[in-house]
């Protein structure tokens, strides 16, 4: 096809993470007819927090996260988040074994694996926390199978790499989920663009910068640079969808909606401890995650996860903060500074005012020596050497700063959709636990920029073809909670009893 052909599309997605995959593959599927184009400005898709090394490939579904369920000052534990992540990310299950059944994707262990899912703590008021969690939790249907424990023997059983060394008297307990996954968005990514640009009119750019935004009568106007040649191009689209991790924010400002005024972010960069000594490696088989130290913030969540990555097996720990000025991992210093806008200064200076805590917390990070952050490692495993063990950078994570009538402005973590009251332009802004909750952000973004189609038959129906039951259904019905699962996990090739064969042999 011409250039000239594409001069006018449907829709651009800008940015080839995770996010646009999913929601050009979506739309791709709901309506064959759109053109569409995603831009991206690194070389291929998947090189920011998409790319497996950077970021924890959880498969986030509230099942060991204790961030998800606080406690209340009375001791009594909400599970909203947890249950809610929980039915999401049975969402993205099924878009994936969709896809699979269709033959797309090739074998589903490429992208995702069974790995047990594990909440540690210590000390006595941690025990009486996850004890308190576990009993919160139980009682909804989709935690149903979670084990607790307080003997120590069956936490050797858990997490064998964890328990040698550790003090006969110390107070631990564990909770534990069989069908926990580790799941490898950088492939997951791969697959989706590649069965996107398999279908006719649809296509992906690389090395590709979007430099202007503007708004005309048929949509928007983007102004593209091709960052290997220096030349422009542009291109019109009826919707736009910035779904560029960190560098959502600045393209947002660009638009000039007025839904984006008053937005900030804060960027906080990450490292990892990761082992690839296949005898260390061998001895724990799960992701364990407990509580962030006193003062520390959500995302200093501290846990010992098994990664997957291309069929090899490594450990990753951490994470460690740090901070940079930089939106993306790849982006610029100046990311940050020239984000800040008249709309956005107060909220900003709000955050800075009253999250001192958080950047003597980062300021920490940062100076941390090895024997600091081994000493951190060592609180999970004992035993720890430090030769099997090297320092890796993760991706970049930008959380929101967003206005508040009260205090100013507000340091929010998670993930928001931002969106035009047209419906025209849409921003996905923040992090975690974004990747695995991915699907059900886009069918949001479908119903607030998509309201005629999603009531159109086609659409409709399609929905119900890829989609036997959406989150709020799974909340409410066990059975069909069940039966929903059971299906994607055959399609998915994932099996509890494997893990059981795999633990016992």
């Amino acid at each position: 096809m011409t250039q000239q052909e594409y001069d006018t599309v449907d829709v651009v997605l800008v940015g080839a993470g995770i996010m646009s995959a999913t929601l050009a593959v979506l739309l791709k599927e709901l309506d064959p007819s759109l053109k569409l184009e995603v831009v991206e400005s690194m070389d291929s898709g998947a090189i920011e927090s998409s790319n497996p090394w950077n970021n924890a490939g959880t498969g986030h579904a509230g099942l060991c996260e204790l961030n998800y369920t606080p406690p209340a000052d009375d001791g009594s534990i909400d599970i909203q988040k947890a249950v809610s992540i929980n039915s999401m990310f049975e969402e993205s299950k099924q878009f994936w074994a969709y896809l699979v059944k269709q033959g797309f994707f090739g074998a589903p262990k490429s992208f995702i694996s069974q790995v047990p899912h594990l909440s540690f703590v210590q000390g006595e008021e941690g025990i009486a926390f996850l004890k308190n969690r576990f009993a919160a939790l139980t009682q909804y249907h989709g935690f149903a199978a979670m084990e607790y424990t307080e003997d120590r023997a069956v936490m050797e059983q858990w997490m064998p790499l964890m328990m040698p060394g550790r003090p006969a008297d110390e107070p631990i307990a564990a909770t534990r989920i069989l069908a926990g996954t580790d799941v490898n968005f950088g492939t997951l990514t791969h697959h989706l663009l590649s069965h996107l640009t398999s279908k006719p009119d649809a296509r992906v750019e690389c090395s590709q910068k979007v430099v202007d935004l503007a708004r005309c009568d048929q949509g928007w106007h983007v102004g593209i640079k091709d960052l290997k040649n220096g030349g422009h191009r542009t291109l019109t689209a009826r919707f736009v969808f910035l779904g560029a991790g960190g560098a959502a924010l600045p393209l947002l400002q660009m638009s000039g909606i007025p839904e984006g005024k008053g937005y900030g972010g804060f960027p906080v960069s990450g490292q990892w401890l990761r082992c690839d000594n296949p005898d260390v490696v061998k001895q724990h088989q799960a992701k364990v995650y407990s509580q962030a130290a006193v003062g520390s913030p959500p995302m200093s969540v501290p846990h010992l996860d098994t990664r997957v990555v291309d069929g090899i097996k490594s450990l990753l720990f951490g994470p460690y903060a740090g901070f940079s000025t930089k939106f993306l991992r790849h982006g610029s210093v100046l990311d940050l500074p020239l984000s800040i806008r008249p709309g956005n200064i107060g909220p900003m200076l709000a955050v800075a005012r009253d999250n001192m805590d958080l950047t003597r917390y980062l300021i920490g990070e940062v100076l941390q020596s090895d024997e600091q952050r081994m000493k951190a490692l060592r609180r999970f495993y004992p035993e720890a050497k430090a030769s099997d063990w090297r320092l890796e950078m993760a991706g970049q994570r930008v959380q929101i700063i967003k206005k508040d009538p009260k205090k100013g402005g507000i340091l929010q973590f998670g993930t928001e959709l931002v969106a035009s009251q047209d419906g025209s332009i849409a921003a996905l802004l923040g992090a975690s636990p974004g990747a695995s909750v991915t699907v059900s952000i886009m069918l949001d973004l479908l119903q607030r920029c998509f309201p005629e189609q999603m009531l159109s038959t086609q659409w409709i129906n399609k929905l119900k073809e890829i989609f036997p039951a959406l989150a709020k259904e799974l909340q409410a019905d066990p059975a069909l909670y069940k039966q929903v699962q059971s299906h994607s996990d055959q399609a998915l090739h994932l099996s509890v009893e494997d893990s059981v064969r795999a633990e016992l042999a």
